[in-house]
Order: C-alpha cells, then sequence, then structure tokens
C-alpha cells in the first residue's frame, strides 16, 4: 500500500518508520527541507527523532505534490494549529477515495471546531466520510522504539477505520476503532491542558496526591465538554481518553507536563517558547478550552486556571488555592 506521512515531526517520523517497518511504500513530506536529504541518505531525523534509525526504504520528499502522488492513504501528522494551512493547500493533489487520517490533537482557537471539522471545512464534501482520526497514549519516541502501544482510530465509515487499523497494526502497535469522533478528539486535545495543570502543581512541590485528583478532575470536565458537543461518555473512559490523560500528565517525555512543571517553578510562557523548538499543543488549546466554556456554559475550573496562568497573569500558587477553594459540592 503507497502511503503518505505529511509532517516530518517526531511523531509523524515515528508513524511513517512504523508503515515503512511494515513493508508499506512510504514517503514522508517535511517541511524543513534539510531533513529530505537526511533521512534519505543517513536514515535519521536528528532534528525531531535524534538517535532512532529509520528504516532504509522509507523516502522523504520536499514537494506536497509528490508526496501525495499514487497515494492510497494519506496521514496528517503537522500540529493541530497547522492543520488548516496544509489540507488547504494539499487538496488539490490528493487522490480521490482515499483515508485523509489526522493526528493532530487540537480545538481550533475561535471557530472551536475540531480537526475532523476542520478537514471538513476544508475538503469538497464527497471525501468527508474518508476523514478518520488517531488518538490516544502514544509518545513518539517510544513508538519509534517499538514500544508497545495501543491507539484509537475513529471515522464515520466504519470500513476506513478498520482499513486504517490494518495499515497501522503490527504485533507491537494495536490499533482499536470507534465511530466517536468527537469523544476520541475532545479526549485527546484537552488532555494536554490538564497535563500542563498536573505539571504546574508538580513544579509547585505538590505530590501525588495533587497529581491524581487533577487527572480524575480534569477527566470529569473533559467529558462534560465532549458530551455536551455530543459524545459517548465512555470514550472518555477509553485510549483517547483516559489513557492519553493518565500518559500526558504523568509521562517524562510530555512536553505539555514538562512545560507546565517549568511555569510551577516560575518560568514564565514566553521564557518557556523562546527555548523549545515545538510548542505545546496545550498552549495552543487552552484558549479554545477557555472559549469552549464561555461559549457553552461548561464548567472547566481547571482549564480556566491554565488559561489564567498563561494569558491572565495569574500565579500557579494563586490558580491552585482559587481550585482548592471553590465551594464544596458532591462529586457526582
Amino acid at each position: 500500500m503507497r502511503i503518505s506521512v505529511i509532517g516530518a515531526g517526531a511523531f509523524g517520523t515515528a508513524l511513517a518508520n512504523l508503515i515503512a517497518r511494515k513493508g508499506h511504500d512510504t514517503r514522508l513530506w517535511a517541511r524543513e527541507t534539510e531533513l529530505v536529504p537526511e533521512i534519505n541518505r543517513a536514515h535519521e531525523n536528528a532534528m525531531y527523532l535524534p538517535g532512532v534509525a529509520l528504516e532504509s526504504s522509507l523516502h522523504a520528499v520536499a514537494s506536497l505534490d509528490e508526496a501525495v502522488a499514487g497515494a492510497e492513504l494519506v496521514l496528517l501528522a503537522v500540529p493541530s494549529h497547522g492543520l488548516r494551512a496544509i489540507a488547504t493547500a494539499l487538496a488539490p493533489a490528493l487522490p480521490p477515495n482515499i483515508p485523509i487520517v489526522t493526528v493532530a490533537k487540537g480545538i481550533e482557537n475561535d471557530t472551536l471546531l475540531t480537526m475532523s471539522e476542520v478537514l471538513e471545512d476544508v475538503l469538497p464534501v464527497e471525501r468527508h466520510p474518508y476523514i478518520a482520526i488517531v488518538s490516544g497514549p502514544s509518545f513518539a519516541r517510544e513508538v519509534a522504539e517499538g514500544q508497545p502501544t495501543s491507539v484509537t482510530v475513529a471515522a464515520r465509515w466504519g470500513r476506513i477505520a478498520r482499513l486504517v487499523q490494518t495499515a497501522f497494526s503490527n504485533d507491537v502497535f494495536r490499533v482499536y476503532t470507534s465511530f466517536d469522533l468527537v469523544g476520541v478528539q475532545y479526549g485527546g486535545a484537552l488532555k494536554n491542558v490538564i497535563a500542563i495543570a498536573a505539571g504546574a502543581a508538580e513544579g509547585l512541590g505538590f505530590g501525588f496526591n495533587a497529581r491524581a485528583a487533577i487527572i480524575t478532575r480534569g477527566l470529569a470536565e473533559i467529558t462534560r465538554a465532549a458530551v455536551h458537543r455530543g459524545a459517548n461518555p465512555m470514550t472518555l473512559s477509553g485510549l483517547s481518553g483516559m489513557g492519553d490523560l493518565v500518559l500526558t500528565c504523568t509521562g517524562a517525555l510530555s512536553r505539555n507536563r514538562a512545560l507546565g512543571q517549568a511555569i510551577g517553578q516560575g518560568k514564565t510562557l514566553e521564557e518557556l517558547q523562546r527555548d523549545r523548538l515545538t510548542v505545546a499543543e496545550g498552549v495552543v488549546t487552552a484558549k479554545a478550552a477557555r472559549q469552549l466554556a464561555d461559549k457553552y456554559d461548561i464548567d472547566m475550573p481547571i482549564s480556566r486556571g491554565v488559561h489564567r496562568v498563561l494569558f491572565e497573569g495569574q500565579t500557579p500558587k494563586d490558580a491552585m488555592d482559587e481550585l482548592l477553594s471553590r465551594a464544596l459540592k458532591s462529586e457526582f
């Protein structure tokens, strides 16, 4: 099967390598043109995935048209804030009737569209049933190293979900299917905001009790938001909900947790963004989370607190004190 991966960041490269290892004819588009000869000759992406040996059959390209020519499946592995622009550029060159899969985790600011809805907004209506979302607890480096990983693919058409499931699954990378596009995407997007809060609590010196509370109450507000938008609440107890939330709030490889931890220790967002190659998705999604809470009157106190710390000048300590001093109530 000829598969095109758009985006040579850490996760795009890891997935492209996994797909190539399975024997698919795999092309990887890199925005940074200097990565193309490095991947093709040295079989390494030293910028985003240093130290990982890439399959010699994985072919990198710098042209979007060349990347998708003859493709039987296209995987979009670009950040959520860049998905609209990439999809718009790709639309005229996409072959017809092929799955269009994205692993971007986010909610578009202002429009409050999920990533599948962004694709529907850009692509003609006949392509909409072919859109699929892959999400779940999956650090790029562990995927690249062949560590056991399980994720979920959501699509409107069962045959599209199953096609993606079959194309990506191997003996260590297991893919489950779902029809709940909303639940899978809300879990994947909003967990990044909660992970910033969990990291900030750690940076403040709080212990495991506080982290467990943030994860659990964070899941409650993610579920409230997702269900309000039409999700099945059970989805949020699965891989793309609780699974991804736990990983991102506790894993040492989590960029969102690390950013929150640094902020809890007194760093500013401006300092952290200046020193990093990539932006933690939770920073962008925190704005959308605040907009969601306001527009639909959803109780999302942790997400609101993260927004105040990142963009309104509140200190992490004051945000935590505010959470702990809220009126007492029943858990459910």
